[in-house]
């Protein structure tokens, strides 16, 4: 679903509702825009209005809880990564080569990514790009600790491997938990049906159709914004991948 294409598509429908309620003042009879129709649309509007505004609150809550969390797995992913780096320094010249394969899984990562801010690393090929964190370890579980304190690290080492390969599917997972359609769907109905009954008593002047164009549009930018946090790694709102880069500037030292 894309965002762009919903807001824009939520502004049309939402404000053509406004616009069919102010042709359907010269369509209706006039008994049927009397006081006491008037009285009962705001009731039935009013509803409506607080229904879109829970449902529109929530959704927001919820897909900025959904932003927060990949933005907190990426910082505590990143930590680990340079936690692990130093860790194998400390272990010893042996394990150069897992070093080196954690430095360029974590810079064809950002590539892949964040492919707008390309870092100048050579990227590993697709294959090794899909089980990046995999070589990692099987570079790691190649090694042969023959001493107490190399065993302590290793071990070490081994949990934080484990934890960054869990980390990447889990914010692989959540990437995935999209809003669904129809929830999308109703929620612009609503609008709209709410704003056919704002133009069916709005004075028909510029002013009003210009109050409710911005109307439509400042809704339909919550809609956008809910999309958009939905999908943290592309679009306009985005996670940041400075964490990463600065992981990146970590290794190997």
């Amino acid at each position: 679903m894309n965002p762009y294409l919903v807001g824009v598509l939520s502004v049309i429908s939402i404000f053509g509702g406004a616009l069919l309620g102010m042709r359907l003042q010269y369509m209706l009879p006039d008994h049927h825009l009397s006081k006491e129709t008037q009285d009962l649309v705001k009731l039935c509007a009013g509803i409506v209005a607080t229904l879109t505004a829970l449902v529109l609150g929530l959704l927001v809550s919820s897909a900025k809880s959904s932003f927060d969390a990949i933005n907190t797995g990426i910082v505590q992913a990143s930590a680990n990564i340079i936690f692990l780096d130093r860790t194998l320094a400390r272990y010893g010249p042996e394990t150069g080569p897992v070093r080196e394969q954690l430095r360029c899984t974590v810079a064809s990562d950002i590539n892949a990514v964040w492919p707008d801010e390309k870092i100048g690393e050579p990227g590993l090929q697709a294959v090794e790009r899909k089980n990046a964190m995999e070589s990692v370890q099987d570079k790691l579980n190649a090694i042969e600790p023959d001493t107490d304190a190399h065993r302590g690290m290793f071990s070490q080492a081994q949990q934080i491997s484990a934890s960054l390969a869990q980390s990447r599917w889990l914010m692989i997972e959540e990437t995935h938990n999209i809003l669904p359609h129809p929830l999308v769907v109703i929620l612009v109905f609503w609008l709209t049906l709410l704003f056919i009954s704002f133009g069916l008593f709005a004075p028909r002047n510029m002013t009003a159709i210009t109050v409710m164009f911005v109307g439509a549009c400042a809704i339909s930018v919550a809609i956008y914004l809910v999309l958009e946090l939905n999908h943290p790694f592309d679009g306009l709102v985005r996670v940041s991948s400075m964490p990463w880069r600065n992981a990146l500037q970590h290794l190997g030292r």
